[in-house]
């Protein structure tokens, strides 16, 4: 019995350079690791003789079973300890279902097999951000989904470059050749997380060292010291966020792709078009997630959020003002800048809204489901204007959604700010 008390007040080992170098090569390889053939996909099965209306489906099945998968996926995330296996084998999963894919894209193996990819894939962000959480802790958690989020941004260049070539050079060997490696990459990255470094009371938002430790020393579950996940539908502020998230990305959503659209019937250049729009993006995103890190230790986050989601108006201005193909670099920008501080500032802000409850990742997925139905929702909508309004006054419309957004962050805000003074002992 005098062991116990000696293991409670035990912490689990800090993060080494190799841990935090593991999780940022991690966060570089999952880039191209996590998406399979990702755009390539659509390309491929349509010179297989696939029309648009199966590769719609194709995609909605995929980005149905995310919104119906990802609150459970969180929940999973916050019991296990084998966080590092929620990365490792969906990461193996959609590699074999992108081969099998490639091999035989005969139309029900297809659906199956991207199925089974578009639920694997669900495990993956909640348990990279569960491990984040868990390894550097809630004192350093900001500063660390900015350096996760530029490793990303700076995969996505790279690798996105690094498929072109292999894909110029090699062929369709040469893409799944690249996509072998990142995967293997990926996944030994994940396997160099030293286990010893993940606080799994803190990954889920309880205090560092808390009531796993306890299950460690007395085989008291966690869970019976953990508040009920309840606590989460009382939470105004949490509720607020997520409303104000999903207004934002049912404006924003379409914008990029509608953009593409309309230069591409224009110039006739569709492949350009959508490369110069997506690079720009995460160039900008690149950039905001290296700002992240100082804003959050300034203590800048209400005022990074509030400029971000006052990107999408100005957007949708400028976007509404000018029609030659210039405009696609500052709209672009803002659109990178923009998103690319909510993506980063938003597990922030859950991560200080739920601290306490234990329930850390599945609020934190609940909210990114929300945050999917607003942008899932709002193509049929863009194309409806569209149709009947033209590209520059759908432009100026979806971008006066923000407005809406920030009347439901500003209190939000103020919610997370009040509960990370209340927090304690823990920095805010």
């Amino acid at each position: 019995m005098s062991a116990v008390p000696a293991v409670i007040g035990a912490r689990p080992a800090g993060p080494t350079a190799a841990t935090l170098w593991a999780l940022a090569l991690l966060n570089f390889f999952l880039a191209d690791a996590r998406d399979g053939l990702g755009p390539f996909l659509d390309a491929f099965l349509t010179t297989k003789g696939w029309q648009p209306l199966d590769l719609g489906m194709l995609a909605t099945i995929g980005g149905a079973i995310g919104l119906a998968a990802g609150v459970p996926a969180g929940a999973f995330a916050d019991r296990t300890r084998n966080k590092r296996m929620m990365i490792v084998v969906p990461i193996a999963v959609i590699t074999a279902m992108s081969f099998l894919c490639i091999a035989w894209p005969q139309k029900g193996l297809v659906f199956v097999t991207q199925a089974l990819a578009a639920l694997a894939g669900v495990l993956i962000a909640p348990a990279l951000t569960s491990i984040t959480l868990g390894v550097v802790g809630p004192r350093h958690f900001g500063r660390q989904l900015g350096r996760n989020e530029a490793w990303n941004h700076a995969g996505n260049v790279v690798l996105l470059g690094g498929t072109w070539g292999a894909s110029a050079w090699f062929g369709l060997p040469g893409v799944a050749g690249l996509m072998l490696m990142t995967t293997m990459a990926a996944i030994m990255a994940t396997v160099a997380i030293a286990p010893a470094s993940i606080d799994h009371a803190a990954a889920r938002g309880l205090a560092p060292a808390g009531p796993t430790a306890v299950q460690q020393a007395s085989g008291v579950p966690a869970e019976a010291a953990t508040p009920s996940w309840r606590v989460l539908a009382t939470n105004q502020s949490l509720l607020l966020l997520s409303v104000a998230l999903l207004l934002f990305h049912f404006g924003n959503a379409p914008l990029a792709r509608l953009i593409a659209q309309q230069f591409a019937l224009q110039m006739q250049r569709p492949f350009e078009t959508t490369a110069v729009i997506t690079m720009v993006s995460q160039l900008s995103a690149l950039a905001a997630a290296l700002a992240a890190q100082r804003i959050i230790r300034r203590d800048w986050v209400r005022a990074a959020a509030v400029l971000a989601v006052l990107s999408l108006p100005l957007r949708g201005v400028l976007a509404w003002s000018f029609s030659d193909f210039a405009m696609i670099y500052p709209v672009q920008l803002l659109d990178g800048l923009g998103v690319g501080l909510l993506g980063i500032l938003t597990p922030f802000l859950v991560e200080r809204l739920t601290r306490g409850s234990g329930h850390f990742n599945m609020a934190l997925a609940a909210v990114m489901v929300v945050q999917g139905v607003g942008a899932a929702s709002s193509n049929v909508v863009a194309g409806y204007l569209v149709a009947h309004y033209g590209y520059p006054v759908t432009y100026l419309l979806h971008g006066s959604f923000a407005l809406l957004a920030l009347a439901a962050l500003l209190p939000a805000l103020a919610g997370a700010r009040d509960k990370s003074q209340a927090s304690c002992g823990l920095p805010h």
